[in-house]
């Protein structure tokens, strides 16, 4: 088994390579130990899976609950796992760099910090608030004895904030502040993931597989992406197939979703130790 610091290295070395690298996003122990037997080099997990799988919508999930849950990720396979840690679960910086610390201790070896508040009325934090939130946390994250990725996120567009400019303006503070990986989601053309790559200097982190957005890992490779992620799309993708199958139960009383399923069999072999 990899210890921590193990874990760590490969994953910042993954950062440094020509090419990206995909890191699909489990949303429990059976989908990182599946992602793992496919092959995949590092996990990261989703907040919004995660809240789904247990009948919550995303953000609703407190501290506790979602640092127990990563741990259980970070255990499930034997490979890097950032996680997916929301805003901090606080406001103030103090709060933020305690997540981090939190995360660390729970296993992982990289984690993302948005600035999102989370209200509706103003959804996202001042650049100054936003980038002392940053620093905290890369403060504690280069305070440990393993290396840790700390991603900055910068949620504009997920808030119908399309505003190119600013969101570069904030990946630059966050970098200043320390943030070893830069990631704006939402982004959905090639020339914007372009220009946010070419305004930086670390590792840009883009999200895939949303609607409409249809760029290869080779085109993300071309312009300089160095990560990809798929946030909870995955888990999207298993629930629905599971209400379509569960809808053709209902309205049909047939059951032909059967034909599409991965064998018991299969699944067992998958699992075995």
């Amino acid at each position: 088994m990899r210890t921590q610091t193990d874990k760590g290295i490969i994953f910042r070395e993954l950062h440094e390579r020509d090419i990206a690298f995909i890191i699909p996003n489990p949303w429990d122990i059976g989908t990182a130990r599946l992602l793992a037997h496919l092959g995949f080099e590092a996990l990261a997990t989703t907040s919004a899976g995660y809240a789904f799988s247990i009948g919550q919508r995303d953000n609703t999930v407190g501290r506790d609950k979602m640092i127990a849950h990563v741990r259980e990720v970070a255990a499930a396979a034997d490979l890097p796992v950032s996680a997916d840690l929301e805003n901090g679960f606080g406001e103030d910086p103090e709060t933020v760099a305690e997540t981090i610390r939190l995360g660390a201790a729970a296993g992982l070896v990289g984690g993302s910090i948005e600035d999102s508040t989370t209200r509706r009325d103003d959804p996202i934090y001042d650049l100054p608030r936003a980038a002392e939130r940053v620093r905290a946390a890369a403060e504690v994250a280069r305070s440990l004895p393993f290396p840790f990725m700390l991603t900055a996120r910068a949620e504009n567009y997920l808030f119908g904030r399309t505003d190119l400019k600013d969101t570069i303006r904030r990946l630059q503070a966050y970098q200043d502040a320390g943030a070893n990986v830069l990631y704006a989601p939402g982004l959905a053309s090639k020339d914007d993931i372009a220009a946010v790559v070419s305004s930086v200097d670390r590792p840009v982190n883009v999200l895939m597989g949303l609607e409409g957005v249809r760029l290869s890992l080779a085109e993300l490779s071309e312009i300089g992406v160095k990560r990809v992620s798929v946030g909870s799309v995955l888990a999207r993708v298993a629930l629905g197939a599971f209400l379509r199958a569960a809808q053709e139960m209902r309205d049909q009383g047939t059951f032909a979703f059967g034909d599409d399923t991965v064998s018991f069999r299969d699944i067992s072999r998958m699992f075995e130790k």
